[in-house]
């Protein structure tokens, strides 16, 4: 579904991605590594937010790989490579169904026209509707977005990605800020986005990670350091030493550590 060839991101003297080989297939991965590592900057290679200093970026579409290394945010997404964000990103003073009917909309025959009466586009309502059943905001429609809780919010931010129905989707820490209350609730969620869509899960937190994913991949300073199934990722050595640090299941594991994330121009590269 999506594979990079040698990807490295270089901001000036700091090599944030360092040569990544990866392929997702049609299953759930998950990204891990300390801060620092590189995560949120191979997100933002992959959405074409960051250009890559060198390698290739390709998307598997109707069958065949294309080319997607200088593909915009815009064009990744039509492609069908959708995104969530670790800061919620949603229009706050519109509804929580407006939010999910533009985004359903964006990515339809009417981008042009977001702000004509919503009626007059049933298609983009029902849409939003059905995605909205799915991730368990159908009673919230009417609400305002900024009145949702945290965790609503990040329902909500996982349903404006669905919109449009992407092939592949990347969920950069669903889980971030969440109350324990909720964590179970995106688990969830998750893991029902899943069953239909390719997805790339950035999460911190170690027992999620263990749960949900079929595969993982560590990074660390830039370079992958291990790529398997999880029980073999959590027995890695180097990954041990770089990253778990005694991870015991059970523990519900935030692996959030205190390095500095700031790479000039990237917004961090976590």
């Amino acid at each position: 579904m999506l594979r990079t060839t040698g990807l490295t991101k270089q901001f000036g003297g700091l090599t944030a991605v360092d040569s990544v080989d990866f392929e997702l297939g049609d299953e759930l991965c998950s990204l891990i590594g300390p801060n620092g590592a590189g995560k949120t900057t191979v997100f933002d290679l992959l959405t074409g937010v960051l250009e890559p200093t060198q390698g290739s970026i390709e998307l598997r579409t109707d069958g065949e790989w294309v080319d997607v290394t200088d593909a915009s945010p815009d064009e990744t997404a039509t492609m069908g490579l959708h995104r969530s964000y670790q800061i919620t990103n949603v229009f706050p003073t519109l509804t929580v169904l407006e939010n999910v009917r533009v985004a359903a909309q964006a990515h339809g025959d009417d981008a042009a026209t977001f702000w004509r009466n919503v009626g007059t586009y049933d298609e983009y309502v029902r849409e939003a509707r059905g995605i909205l059943e799915r991730v368990g905001l159908a009673d919230r429609a009417d609400d305002l977005a900024q009145n949702l809780s945290h965790g609503a919010s990040r329902q909500l931010e996982v349903a404006v990605a669905l919109a449009g129905h992407p092939d592949v989707l990347l969920l950069d820490e669903p889980n971030a800020g969440v109350s324990s209350e909720s964590v179970g609730d995106i688990v969830d969620l998750i893991e029902d986005v899943a069953e239909d869509h390719a997805v790339l899960l950035v999460e911190h937190n170690m027992d999620i990670v263990m749960e949900v994913s079929d595969r993982v991949v560590v990074l660390n300073q830039g370079e992958v350091i291990a790529d398997d199934e999880p029980s073999a990722v959590r027995e890695n050595p180097a990954v041990q030493e770089a990253y778990l640090g005694g991870y015991e299941p059970g523990d519900l594991g935030d692996r959030t550590d205190e390095r500095a994330d700031d790479a000039p121009g990237s917004g961090g590269v976590a």
